[in-house]
């Protein structure tokens, strides 16, 4: 919950605190402060649980959309820039995709390399001549 919350800015709110109540409220009002997180706290716990409870495996279901979310809200895009920078620049074998074709065409050795067909691609037919015109098929048109 207070994750993003520094020392530095507890130590802001303490004095800010200070100041507003007075040395003799402050220690009553971070004590109530206390109870009523840890209040809030349980009665969240409650709820989740009989949400599990009452959901049974469900509940679970519910929770990945939740996660991927928060999953996103840790996202920086500055970093991942710069991960696909690194890959690109530094990885020896670059990704080879379902296609079967790999960045850069070129083995690590200098060798050219060819793609391997995907089974479910038919078999590369020959290139035209210059000013040949290509076969028609009436099926598809």
């Amino acid at each position: 919950m207070f994750d993003s919350v520094g020392w530095g800015e507890i130590l802001v709110l303490v004095v800010a605190g200070l100041f507003i109540l007075g040395p003799e409220r402050l220690p009553s009002a971070m004590a109530w402060l206390g109870k009523t997180i840890r209040q809030v706290r349980e009665y969240a716990t409650g709820a989740r649980d009989q949400l599990r409870n009452e959901l049974g495996p469900e509940f679970d279901e519910l929770r990945k959309p939740l996660d991927d979310l928060r999953g996103l809200r840790d996202f920086n895009p500055r970093n991942a820039t710069r991960n696909a920078v690194r890959r690109t620049l530094f990885d020896d074998d670059p990704p080879q995709k379902p296609n079967g074709f790999a960045p850069g065409g070129a083995a690590a050795n200098g060798a050219s390399t060819a793609p391997t067909p995907h089974p479910a691609t038919p078999p590369q037919t020959e290139r035209l001549a210059p000013n040949e015109r290509p076969p028609i098929d009436p099926d598809a048109t």
